[in-house]
């Protein structure tokens, strides 16, 4: 069964072609704070992550992000992104966990709806 997981579930872990190419051609060139291992073929021509647990590009810190698009050339364990002061640290996206975000009146945070507050009138049919 984790064969078959490998094969199919993308995005749960790597897929068994992106484990190949990994092993065959890949050159591992750092890892950030969540685990995620980053790699590059031998003429450094494709950039991929492998992440650490779920696949979510939301995962990927700016700096790593960056690398993997080709906007820096050396990636940030040679040459670390300066870190500004208005910057937060990443925050994956939640949607569809429990974590995600909920706002007062949504019927996933509570199950109930709020009272109607006065400001409309319903359609009454004739």
């Amino acid at each position: 069964m984790p064969f078959l997981r490998m094969i199919f579930i993308w995005w749960r872990r790597a897929t068994l072609g992106t484990l190949v190419t990994t092993w065959l051609s890949g050159r591992l060139v750092g890892k950030d704070q969540f685990g995620n291992r980053y790699y590059q073929n031998r003429k450094g021509t494709r950039r991929w992550v492998i992440y650490n647990g779920t696949v979510e590009a939301s995962r990927v810190p700016s700096d790593w992000h960056g690398w993997l698009h080709h906007t820096f050339e050396q990636p940030p364990t040679v040459t670390p992104f300066p870190k500004r002061s208005w910057e937060r640290e990443p925050v994956p996206n939640l949607t569809g966990t429990p974590s995600a975000y909920r706002p007062s009146g949504s019927l996933a945070a509570t199950g109930l709806r709020p009272p109607a507050t006065g400001d409309y009138q319903a359609w009454q049919p004739e």
